[in-house]
Protein backbone atom coordinates (compact mmCIF):
# COMPACT_ATOMS: atom_id res chain seq x y z
CA UNK A 1 0.00 0.00 0.00
CA UNK A 2 1.37 3.40 -0.98
CA UNK A 3 1.79 6.07 1.69
CA UNK A 4 -1.08 8.21 0.42
CA UNK A 5 -3.48 5.35 -0.34
CA UNK A 6 -6.56 5.34 1.92
CA UNK A 7 -7.19 2.49 4.33
CA UNK A 8 -5.09 0.49 6.73
CA UNK A 9 -1.32 0.20 6.16
CA UNK A 10 0.45 -3.08 5.61
CA UNK A 11 2.65 -4.56 8.33
CA UNK A 12 5.66 -5.02 6.08
CA UNK A 13 8.95 -3.64 7.39
CA UNK A 14 10.70 -0.65 5.94
CA UNK A 15 12.80 -1.18 2.83
CA UNK A 16 15.62 1.27 2.24
CA UNK A 17 16.24 2.87 -1.12
CA UNK A 18 19.25 4.92 -2.14
CA UNK A 19 20.49 7.50 -4.62
CA UNK A 20 17.66 9.02 -6.62
CA UNK A 21 18.53 9.89 -10.20
CA UNK A 22 19.83 13.45 -10.28
CA UNK A 23 16.79 15.69 -10.73
CA UNK A 24 16.83 18.51 -13.25
CA UNK A 25 15.40 20.84 -10.61
CA UNK A 26 15.25 20.56 -6.81
CA UNK A 27 13.54 22.80 -4.26
CA UNK A 28 14.58 22.77 -0.59
CA UNK A 29 12.04 24.28 1.82
CA UNK A 30 13.39 25.31 5.22
CA UNK A 31 12.17 27.00 8.35
CA UNK A 32 15.34 29.07 8.86
CA UNK A 33 18.56 30.05 7.14
CA UNK A 34 21.03 27.14 7.61
CA UNK A 35 18.36 24.39 7.92
CA UNK A 36 18.84 23.33 4.29
CA UNK A 37 22.59 22.94 4.75
CA UNK A 38 22.20 20.89 7.91
CA UNK A 39 19.45 18.70 6.45
CA UNK A 40 20.49 18.12 2.87
CA UNK A 41 23.62 20.09 2.02
CA UNK A 42 25.62 17.11 0.79
CA UNK A 43 22.81 15.79 -1.37
CA UNK A 44 22.15 19.16 -2.97
CA UNK A 45 25.86 19.73 -3.60
CA UNK A 46 26.08 16.33 -5.28
CA UNK A 47 23.09 17.02 -7.48
CA UNK A 48 24.28 20.52 -8.35
CA UNK A 49 27.64 19.13 -9.47
CA UNK A 50 25.71 16.81 -11.81
CA UNK A 51 23.75 19.68 -13.36
CA UNK A 52 20.72 20.03 -11.07
CA UNK A 53 19.30 23.52 -10.58
CA UNK A 54 18.88 23.93 -6.80
CA UNK A 55 16.35 26.39 -5.40
CA UNK A 56 15.93 27.44 -1.75
CA UNK A 57 12.71 28.59 -0.08
CA UNK A 58 13.31 29.93 3.45
CA UNK A 59 10.12 30.59 5.39
CA UNK A 60 11.19 32.68 8.40
CA UNK A 61 13.48 35.68 8.81
CA UNK A 62 15.86 34.06 11.31
CA UNK A 63 15.40 36.96 13.72
CA UNK A 64 15.58 34.76 16.83
CA UNK A 65 18.97 33.35 15.81
CA UNK A 66 21.10 35.02 18.49
CA UNK A 67 21.69 34.72 22.21
CA UNK A 68 22.40 38.45 22.50
CA UNK A 69 19.35 40.05 24.17
CA UNK A 70 20.43 43.48 22.89
CA UNK A 71 20.96 42.46 19.26
CA UNK A 72 19.75 44.64 16.39
CA UNK A 73 17.26 42.16 14.97
CA UNK A 74 16.65 44.06 11.73
CA UNK A 75 20.37 43.95 11.05
CA UNK A 76 20.48 40.25 11.97
CA UNK A 77 17.75 39.46 9.43
CA UNK A 78 19.79 41.11 6.65
CA UNK A 79 22.92 39.23 7.73
CA UNK A 80 21.13 35.89 7.79
CA UNK A 81 19.61 36.42 4.36
CA UNK A 82 23.03 37.17 2.88
CA UNK A 83 24.52 34.17 4.66
CA UNK A 84 21.83 31.99 3.09
CA UNK A 85 22.58 33.35 -0.38
CA UNK A 86 26.29 32.73 0.17
CA UNK A 87 25.65 29.19 1.43
CA UNK A 88 23.39 28.40 -1.53
CA UNK A 89 26.07 29.58 -3.94
CA UNK A 90 28.60 27.29 -2.26
CA UNK A 91 26.25 24.31 -2.60
CA UNK A 92 25.78 25.15 -6.26
CA UNK A 93 29.53 25.05 -6.84
CA UNK A 94 29.72 28.81 -7.38
CA UNK A 95 27.24 28.68 -10.26
CA UNK A 96 24.22 30.89 -9.39
CA UNK A 97 21.69 28.77 -11.26
CA UNK A 98 18.96 28.50 -8.62
CA UNK A 99 16.94 31.05 -6.68
CA UNK A 100 16.85 31.83 -2.96
CA UNK A 101 13.38 33.00 -1.90
CA UNK A 102 12.40 34.30 1.54
CA UNK A 103 8.83 34.46 2.86
CA UNK A 104 9.91 36.74 5.76
CA UNK A 105 7.73 35.16 8.44
CA UNK A 106 8.76 36.07 11.97
CA UNK A 107 11.17 33.50 13.39
CA UNK A 108 9.42 31.42 16.04
CA UNK A 109 5.94 32.43 14.88
CA UNK A 110 5.56 30.34 11.72
CA UNK A 111 2.22 28.61 11.21
CA UNK A 112 0.87 26.32 8.52
CA UNK A 113 -1.90 28.63 7.38
CA UNK A 114 -3.82 28.45 4.13
CA UNK A 115 -2.19 31.70 3.03
CA UNK A 116 1.33 30.37 3.52
CA UNK A 117 0.35 27.06 1.93
CA UNK A 118 -0.59 29.07 -1.13
CA UNK A 119 2.78 30.84 -1.14
CA UNK A 120 4.62 27.52 -0.98
CA UNK A 121 2.43 26.19 -3.79
CA UNK A 122 3.22 29.33 -5.78
CA UNK A 123 6.94 28.69 -5.43
CA UNK A 124 6.55 25.03 -6.44
CA UNK A 125 4.50 26.01 -9.49
CA UNK A 126 7.05 28.68 -10.41
CA UNK A 127 10.31 26.71 -10.17
CA UNK A 128 8.67 23.35 -11.06
CA UNK A 129 10.97 20.99 -9.13
CA UNK A 130 11.31 17.29 -9.78
CA UNK A 131 12.22 16.76 -6.11
CA UNK A 132 11.17 18.76 -3.05
CA UNK A 133 13.11 18.50 0.21
CA UNK A 134 12.00 19.65 3.66
CA UNK A 135 11.64 18.99 7.38
CA UNK A 136 9.80 15.89 8.61
CA UNK A 137 6.75 17.45 10.34
CA UNK A 138 5.90 14.18 12.12
CA UNK A 139 9.19 13.79 13.98
CA UNK A 140 8.36 12.69 17.51
CA UNK A 141 9.24 14.94 20.42
CA UNK A 142 10.07 17.90 18.21
CA UNK A 143 9.82 21.06 20.31
CA UNK A 144 10.63 23.72 17.69
CA UNK A 145 7.31 24.77 16.14
CA UNK A 146 8.89 26.38 13.06
CA UNK A 147 10.41 23.08 11.92
CA UNK A 148 7.09 21.30 12.37
CA UNK A 149 5.10 23.94 10.49
CA UNK A 150 7.72 24.21 7.74
CA UNK A 151 7.44 20.48 7.16
CA UNK A 152 3.66 20.65 7.02
CA UNK A 153 3.83 23.56 4.57
CA UNK A 154 6.16 21.59 2.28
CA UNK A 155 3.82 18.59 2.26
CA UNK A 156 0.60 20.58 1.98
CA UNK A 157 2.15 22.94 -0.58
CA UNK A 158 2.88 19.97 -2.84
CA UNK A 159 -0.75 18.86 -2.66
CA UNK A 160 -1.94 22.38 -3.47
CA UNK A 161 0.59 22.84 -6.28
CA UNK A 162 -0.17 19.54 -8.00
CA UNK A 163 -3.95 19.97 -8.26
CA UNK A 164 -5.37 22.49 -10.75
CA UNK A 165 -8.27 23.71 -8.61
CA UNK A 166 -6.16 24.98 -5.70
CA UNK A 167 -5.24 28.68 -5.81
CA UNK A 168 -6.47 29.21 -9.34
CA UNK A 169 -6.12 32.96 -8.84
CA UNK A 170 -2.33 32.52 -9.02
CA UNK A 171 -2.60 32.10 -12.78
CA UNK A 172 0.11 29.43 -12.71
CA UNK A 173 -0.02 25.95 -14.20
CA UNK A 174 -0.25 23.17 -11.63
CA UNK A 175 2.85 21.04 -11.08
CA UNK A 176 3.42 17.63 -9.50
CA UNK A 177 6.98 16.86 -8.26
CA UNK A 178 8.23 13.30 -8.61
CA UNK A 179 9.45 12.87 -5.04
CA UNK A 180 9.61 14.41 -1.58
CA UNK A 181 12.60 13.87 0.71
CA UNK A 182 12.13 14.72 4.40
CA UNK A 183 15.24 15.36 6.46
CA UNK A 184 15.40 14.96 10.27
CA UNK A 185 13.20 12.00 9.48
CA UNK A 186 11.54 10.08 12.28
CA UNK A 187 11.62 6.88 10.22
CA UNK A 188 14.16 7.34 7.42
CA UNK A 189 14.09 4.89 4.57
CA UNK A 190 16.28 6.49 1.90
CA UNK A 191 20.03 7.20 1.81
CA UNK A 192 21.96 9.52 -0.47
CA UNK A 193 25.66 8.85 -0.93
CA UNK A 194 27.40 12.19 -0.28
CA UNK A 195 30.97 10.93 -0.47
CA UNK A 196 33.12 13.69 -1.89
CA UNK A 197 30.66 16.43 -0.94
CA UNK A 198 31.11 16.64 2.83
CA UNK A 199 33.56 19.54 2.54
CA UNK A 200 31.10 21.48 0.40
CA UNK A 201 28.36 20.87 2.98
CA UNK A 202 30.69 22.09 5.72
CA UNK A 203 31.66 25.15 3.69
CA UNK A 204 28.01 26.03 3.18
CA UNK A 205 27.29 25.61 6.89
CA UNK A 206 30.24 27.80 7.76
CA UNK A 207 28.82 30.58 5.56
CA UNK A 208 26.30 31.06 8.40
CA UNK A 209 28.81 32.84 10.62
CA UNK A 210 26.10 34.49 12.72
CA UNK A 211 25.21 31.01 13.98
CA UNK A 212 28.65 30.00 15.19
CA UNK A 213 27.70 30.74 18.79
CA UNK A 214 24.06 29.69 19.05
CA UNK A 215 23.88 26.68 16.73
CA UNK A 216 27.38 25.42 15.97
CA UNK A 217 29.12 26.13 19.31
CA UNK A 218 32.14 27.19 17.27
CA UNK A 219 33.55 30.42 18.73
CA UNK A 220 37.18 29.32 18.48
CA UNK A 221 39.28 27.42 15.98
CA UNK A 222 39.22 24.37 18.25
CA UNK A 223 35.44 24.52 18.56
CA UNK A 224 35.06 24.94 14.80
CA UNK A 225 37.29 21.90 14.25
CA UNK A 226 35.11 19.96 16.72
CA UNK A 227 31.96 21.03 14.89
CA UNK A 228 33.41 19.88 11.55
CA UNK A 229 34.43 16.58 13.13
CA UNK A 230 30.92 16.03 14.56
CA UNK A 231 29.26 16.60 11.19
CA UNK A 232 31.81 14.48 9.33
CA UNK A 233 31.53 11.56 11.75
CA UNK A 234 27.74 11.71 11.73
CA UNK A 235 27.66 11.45 7.93
CA UNK A 236 30.15 8.57 8.09
CA UNK A 237 27.99 6.82 10.69
CA UNK A 238 24.91 7.21 8.51
CA UNK A 239 26.78 5.88 5.50
CA UNK A 240 28.14 2.75 7.15
CA UNK A 241 24.81 0.97 7.09
CA UNK A 242 24.64 1.44 3.32
CA UNK A 243 28.29 0.79 2.41
CA UNK A 244 28.82 4.50 1.68
CA UNK A 245 31.74 6.44 3.19
CA UNK A 246 29.25 9.27 3.92
CA UNK A 247 25.48 9.60 3.62
CA UNK A 248 22.49 11.79 4.36
CA UNK A 249 19.23 9.98 5.13
CA UNK A 250 15.61 10.93 4.52
CA UNK A 251 12.05 9.72 4.47
CA UNK A 252 11.20 9.27 0.80
CA UNK A 253 7.63 9.85 -0.38
CA UNK A 254 7.42 9.06 -4.06
CA UNK A 255 3.67 8.70 -4.67
CA UNK A 256 2.87 12.38 -4.95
Amino acid sequence: MAANEPGQPTLAGLHWSSNLPTPAVALAIAAHPDDVEFGAGGTLAKWAADGCVVHHLVLTDGSKGTWNPDADLAALVKVREQEQRDAALILMGGRPTGTVTFLHQVDGELDSSLTLRGEVARCIRTVRPDVVLGHDPWKRYRIHPDHRHAGLLACEGIVAARDPHFYRDQGLAHHRPHALLLWEADEPDHAENVTGFVEIKLGALEAHTSQFESTMRALSDDQLDAFRARITERLAELGRGHSFPAAEVFKLIADL
